[in-house]
C-alpha cells in the first residue's frame, strides 16, 4: 500500500479553502454564531466518526480553521489515512467558540469528501491486495478539487494518474479518431512531438490495436473496456514488455478478477466521482 502523502503546501490549499470559507460567509459573516455567541466564549469540541471508514482531509480542515482563527488550538488524533470507526476522536479543537462554529461546516465538509475517496479507494485496494495491481485514480474529479482528490486517494492507498493534460501524453479513442483511425499515426506523431522525459501512454479498445500500438513501443497501454479473457490474452501478448492499465466500468465487483489477469495498474473514475460522503460531525466535548 502507498505511504500516506503529507499535507499539501498551503500555496495549493490556501485558494480552494478561501473559496469554501467565502462561499459560506459571503458577505456579512456568520450571523447565527455573531447574534447568539458571546465574544468571550469559549469552547471544546470534538470531531469524530459516525460510520467506518480512512480518514482524509485533514490538511484542509486545518488550513481553514487557521484562516478563521489562528488562535484556536487544533490538536490532530488520528492522522489521514487511519482507519476509523464510529465514535473514534480525529481530532480536538478548543479556543474561541465563535471560530470554532465558524469555520465548523467548511472543516467538516472537506473531511466528509476526501474521507469518502479515501474510503473508496481503500475498499478498492483491498480487494486487489493478493496480486501486484494498483489502484489509480483519473481526471473525473470535482472540478477545483482535483488536488484534494487525488491526495485522498493516496490516503486510501491508491496512486494517481495523470494530474492534468500536461502530464503526459494519453492517446485516447477519440484522439486515434482524429487521425483517421490510425494507431501507428497517432503514435508516430506522439514521439515525434513527447520530449524524452514525456510519458506516452496510447488507448487501445481491441487486441489488433494493442498489437499495433505495441510495435511503436509506448510507456503504457490502457486497455479499455476489455473482458477478464481479453485482458488475459493481452498480458500474454505484451510479454511485460510495456505497462498494462486496465479501464472501463470497474466495479468492486469486478476489480479482483481484472487485477488477477496479470495487468499492472486498473483505473477507476469512481473513486472520486461516486464515493458517497463520510459521515463525520463536531460536538461539545
Amino acid at each position: 500500500m502507498s505511504p500516506v502523502p503529507p499535507p499539501l503546501p498551503s500555496i495549493i490549499l490556501d485558494p480552494i479553502v478561501r473559496l469554501a470559507l467565502a462561499e459560506d460567509l459571503g458577505r456579512a459573516g456568520d450571523l447565527t454564531t455573531d447574534a447568539t455567541i458571546a465574544p468571550d466564549t469559549q469552547l471544546n469540541v470534538v470531531i469524530a466518526a459516525r460510520k467506518p471508514g480512512v480518514i482524509a482531509g485533514l490538511d484542509a480542515a486545518a488550513h481553514a480553521l487557521t484562516l478563521v482563527d489562528p488562535s484556536v488550538s487544533l490538536e490532530i488524533v488520528l492522522q489521514d489515512g487511519s482507519a476509523i470507526m464510529p465514535g473514534d476522536v480525529v481530532a480536538r479543537l478548543s479556543g474561541s467558540a465563535r471560530s470554532i462554529l465558524t469555520a465548523e461546516r467548511t472543516m467538516l465538509n472537506f473531511i466528509g469528501r476526501l474521507s469518502a475517496v479515501a474510503t473508496m479507494t481503500r475498499a478498492y485496494v483491498e480487494k486487489v491486495s493478493h496480486t501486484n495491481a494498483r489502484i489509480v485514480c483519473t481526471r473525473k474529479t470535482t472540478p477545483g478539487h482535483r488536488a484534494l482528490e487525488k491526495r485522498a486517494v493516496r490516503c486510501g492507498g491508491g496512486t494517481a494518474h495523470r494530474y492534468g493534460l500536461d502530464d503526459a501524453i494519453l492517446i485516447k479513442d477519440n484522439h486515434i479518431a482524429a487521425c483517421g483511425g490510425s494507431v501507428a499515426v497517432a503514435m508516430q506523431r506522439a514521439k515525434a512531438y513527447a520530449g524524452h522525459l514525456r510519458m506516452i501512454e496510447i488507448e487501445v479498445d481491441t487486441l489488433e490495436q494493442f498489437e499495433e500500438a505495441l510495435k511503436h513501443a509506448p510507456h503504457a497501454v490502457l486497455l479499455d473496456n476489455m473482458d477478464t479473457a481479453t485482458l488475459r490474452r493481452a498480458v500474454a501478448m505484451n510479454e511485460g514488455r510495456v505497462t498494462l492499465e486496465a479501464s472501463g466500468g470497474v466495479t468492486l465487483e469486478t476489480v479482483a478478477a481484472i487485477a488477477e489477469t496479470g495487468v499492472d495498474f486498473i483505473s477507476v473514475g469512481a473513486l472520486t466521482h461516486s464515493a458517497p460522503n463520510l459521515d463525520v460531525g463536531m460536538d461539545v466535548a
